[in-house]
């Protein structure tokens, strides 16, 4: 097991663009819109997404945003990188924060995690290229046999209001990103084209239970999903 980093990293982002995220996330999530976040994302990891999370794993997460999930999934260590420096501030203390550019994963040798798990991150690159970048890194610092888990907006269901967030970037569907996975050399072991709803600001009720019920009825996502989940294996 690797020795115990440091909460904060010394990788600190460039001048500016934490600044940015900063703004633009503390206009979009008001108090009421994260505990409605944090009450979803709670039920999605707990009764679907631990199935693919061993408890000796090692998790990072990238693009760990508020913790949503870090704060949930249960392993035996949990790494979060962020762009965004406020996020430190909503993660558990146990949970090892990086400041850092997403695309660059030189913190953390090959070979090093179990798990590497990314949500509504993708989207907000600025260009295919840094997509194929960040993939990559995750790659090289996933063991032989560890998994890349991958939810985001898919555009073939939400043409128009993919575009409504200022910093969604580049156009990702389901169909594209299996595509870039296989070419980097993973396997696919799960894709689904529709799992949950395209933002958790929508008007739905946002009951533990009723999430729960969704998440037990595929035949729902097909109506009302319109993010992919795609989990895909390094050999």
């Amino acid at each position: 097991m690797m020795d115990a980093k440091p909460r904060r990293s010394e990788h600190e982002p460039p001048a500016g663009h934490g600044a940015d995220l900063v703004r633009i996330y503390r206009n979009r999530f008001d108090e009421r819109k994260r505990r409605d976040k944090e009450l979803v994302w709670e039920v999605v990891v707990r009764h679907f997404l631990q199935r693919w999370v061993g408890s000796q794993d090692t998790v990072l997460d990238i693009g760990c945003g508020q913790g949503e999930f870090l704060n949930h999934v249960r392993c035996a260590r949990r790494i979060g990188v962020d762009l965004n420096p406020d996020c430190a501030g909503s993660l558990s203390d146990e949970i090892e924060f990086h400041a850092a550019d997403v695309r660059n994963l030189s913190f953390l040798p090959a070979d090093s995690i179990d798990v590497a798990f990314t949500s509504n991150l993708l989207e907000h690159l600025p260009s295919k290229d840094d997509v194929e970048m960040l993939l990559s890194e995750a790659r090289r610092v996933l063991r032989p046999g560890g998994h890349l888990i991958a939810l985001g907006p898919n555009l073939r269901f939400v043409p128009g209001e993919y575009w409504d967030f200022w910093d969604h970037h580049t156009p990702i569907t389901d169909r594209s990103l299996v595509e870039l996975l296989v070419a980097l050399g993973f396997e696919i072991t799960d894709c689904h084209p529709k799992f949950l709803p395209y933002t958790t600001l929508s008007r739905l009720p946002k009951w533990r239970w009723l999430v729960r019920l969704y998440l037990a009825l595929p035949l729902a996502w097909r109506w009302f999903g319109r993010q992919f989940l795609i989990r895909a294996r390094r050999p």
